[in-house]
């Protein structure tokens, strides 16, 4: 495994945040497990993680009109570094007004121990949160996060309490890792949230 310091990276039409390899959970089927670049990046282990100040003076080295949105996603959890990653989400919306998208597992709220989703209102604009099974028990043995019982729940409050506070809160699953049956449960349980739900790619 090879190490460097990769913050921004281009994936499609987005231009990716990478803060943090910190990440409360091992889900099986996690890219970093497979690969240590995705888009157009180097390595996305990090020797250390970047200051504040790193990460947005990064921003100058890319175009940023070129991209659709920033969007905050490395190999990590972004919530694990939450309050840096507010500070950098509000800095690059005010300088170069671009829509902001955070990828995230919902533990932010055990992970603090607090409810972090008030910070994020009028900051991000699409939540994507990582729902992956409808089945708590299949949940726990595919995420394997370190909150055991409490994540599967967890994660459906978090998605619940995001409505008041984020304008597009998304639910996702990963094509080919559960059954059609599966995927229908959770857009039944998509329905019943009032969110969008989406089955993303298998990179």
């Amino acid at each position: 495994m090879s190490k460097g310091m990769t913050i921004l990276y281009k994936v499609h039409n987005g231009l990716y945040v990478n803060m943090t390899n910190r990440c409360d959970c091992r889900c099986v089927f996690c890219l970093r497990n497979e690969k240590e670049t995705v888009g157009e990046s180097s390595t996305l282990w990090l020797e250390r993680e970047p200051s504040v100040e790193e990460v947005k003076n990064e921003f100058a080295k890319f175009h940023l009109d070129e991209y659709e949105e920033v969007v905050f996603c490395g190999f990590g959890e972004p919530t694990e570094r939450f309050e840096d990653m507010l500070e950098v989400a509000k800095f690059v919306k005010k300088t170069y007004e671009k829509k902001i998208r955070l990828n995230t597992n919902g533990h932010g709220n055990l992970s603090h121990e607090k409810n972090i989703l008030p910070g994020m209102k009028g900051v991000i604009d699409t939540i994507s949160i990582s729902l992956n099974t409808p089945n708590e028990k299949r949940y726990n043995e595919i995420v394997r996060s370190k909150f055991g019982d409490r994540a599967f729940q967890a994660t459906l409050e978090f998605a619940k309490e995001a409505k008041k506070y984020v304008p597009n809160v998304v639910l996702t699953t990963v094509k080919t890792t559960i059954t059609e049956e599966e995927e229908e449960e959770c857009r039944k349980i998509c329905e019943r949230l009032n969110v969008t739900y989406r089955i993303r790619a298998f990179e």
